[in-house]
């Protein structure tokens, strides 16, 4: 499938302008989704002086406690039965990532006229510093937090979130805050580092992002998305309104990412892991090599980077890339690099135990992300599998990854059964009611020199808060066994 890019607008400045903001004090607003990024909107747009209604599915008993001086600083819950009330005789709405913007309730809104834009894109609205933007369906939590504390080490003050988990609205509000008191410094930050979902992509206008990198695109999310082709079209709008002056930083090793070159405005950087490319970052032998302004340079050896696997190369070149067209010093991105010990529920070693080493990887949710972290290990291995599926996953696409090294898989969740008829054949295969009894079952079953991994390939709600909380269940499981 060729993937394309929509026309794009014709703006010609590099940083996101000061925005053309309707004006908000008084203006009704709805906000739809009452989680982290929902409310995090709502204050904003109260602090702008509009009469915000922060609407949800979920009854009104199981959040609204967090919003219960509301009516005193300017939001009012509309939750459960009461939802289509919250967005009526409003002038704008604003969706939570997690909030598909199809829904039949936003019908009527869109008969009367009233605009409904993503929390990504309102935020973008107050950001007159440059924005590094981030996709890909792999890798992007590891990227944003390595560029941060690329630009940290090279003296950049940076707001690093997103998708990552501080929503952007919040940096939009500093922003706003810095503003109101006259400072003369209209921004706390020097650039906005932003993980970018293709929820939040596919609710976007104006939004610019002044460097634009797309890690990799393969299935996933496909309960949400109608198709595979509109997923990877909702993760090209992170360059759709990138101009000549803007870069789009792209991994040279994906045919999916590949093939949006054509169709970019902003200048086009590479990295590869297996190639050299014109302009940006790659790998020759053991030596990071990077070619900037027609300048070919050793950066440092692939050995010093601290974090397993060819698919953690390509993110530490992506990271590079970006490092390079933002100015980072040469051995500000080696410090950078060499002190980067990864994230919490990503090929985390948790413990090792009677010479078994246990890995946290919750927060691998889909199958090539679980892939990944298996081509990481170079022992033989136990894996814990399952929970939500997010929409024909393809879980046969585990067997080439399992078969070479798993001794025992272990599955659990409503995806279960599915998952095991998938891997059929790649060894014994077990199916556990809860974490703990997989934990248990592991344990038992690992021998020394074995890895006890969790990679579900699934989402967590079928069984947890989020894949965090099911991380930490591991992590406490884990520590909990008897030496």
């Amino acid at each position: 499938m060729l993937l394309t890019l929509e026309k794009m607008s014709r703006r010609t400045h590099r940083t996101n302008p000061h925005p053309r903001i309707r004006s908000l004090p008084g203006q009704s607003v709805a906000v739809v989704g009452a989680g982290k990024s929902g409310v995090a909107a709502a204050r904003l747009l109260v602090a702008l002086g509009a009469k915000v209604a922060l609407v949800d599915h979920k009854p009104e008993t199981e959040w609204a406690m967090g919003v219960s001086d509301g009516h005193t600083w300017g939001i009012h819950p509309f939750g459960g039965e009461r939802f289509e009330k919250g967005l009526e005789a409003v002038d704008l709405v604003i969706l939570s990532p997690g909030v598909p913007p199809a829904l039949e309730a936003f019908d009527a809104v869109r008969r009367r006229g009233v605009p409904i834009v993503g929390e990504v894109e309102l935020a973008s609205w107050f950001f007159s510093v440059p924005v590094i933007g981030v996709t890909g369906t792999n890798g992007k939590s590891t990227v944003v937090s390595l560029i941060g504390q690329l630009l940290q080490e090279c003296g950049f003050t940076s707001f690093v979130g997103g998708n990552l988990g501080i929503p952007l609205t919040e940096a939009a509000l500093a922003v706003h805050q810095r503003t109101s008191v006259g400072s003369e410094e209209p921004s706390p930050f020097h650039e906005i580092v932003a993980e970018l979902s293709s929820f939040q992509l596919e609710t976007i206008d104006r939004f610019h992002a002044h460097v634009a990198v797309m890690l990799n695109i393969t299935p996933d999310h496909l309960d949400r998305h109608p198709s595979f082709a509109e997923y990877a079209k909702a993760k090209a709008n992170i360059f759709r309104n990138q101009t000549a002056g803007d870069f789009a930083v792209l991994n040279a090793d994906e045919a999916q990412v590949r093939n949006v070159r054509d169709s970019l405005q902003g200048q086009l950087i590479e990295f590869s892991v297996f190639e050299e490319v014109p302009n940006g970052v790659w790998v020759a032998g053991e030596t990071i090599m990077t070619r900037w302004n027609g300048q070919r340079d050793e950066l440092m050896p692939v050995c010093d980077i601290p974090l397993p696997g060819n698919h953690n190369v390509s993110n530490v070149l992506a990271a590079l890339a970006v490092g390079m067209v933002r100015g980072c010093s040469r051995d500000g991105m080696r410090r950078a690099v060499r002190s980067f010990q990864g994230l919490p529920h990503v090929c985390e070693v948790v413990r090792e135990r009677r010479g078994v080493t246990f890995i946290n990887d919750s927060k691998g949710t889909n199958v090539d992300a679980t892939r990944k972290a298996i081509d990481s290990l170079r022992q033989p291995f136990v894996i814990i599998l399952g929970g939500q599926d997010k929409g024909r996953s393809e879980f046969g696409r585990l067997k080439n990854a399992l078969e070479p090294g798993v001794t025992h898989c272990i599955v659990l969740g409503e995806s279960a059964d599915t998952i095991a008829r998938a891997i059929a054949g790649v060894g014994a295969i077990s199916r556990v009611s809860s974490l703990a009894e997989g934990v248990t079952l592991a344990a038992d079953l690992a021998t020394p020199g074995d890895a006890v991994l969790l990679s579900p390939a699934c989402a967590s709600f079928d069984m947890f808060r989020d894949y965090r909380d099911r991380g930490q269940q591991f992590r406490d499981l884990v520590n909990a066994l008897a030496d």
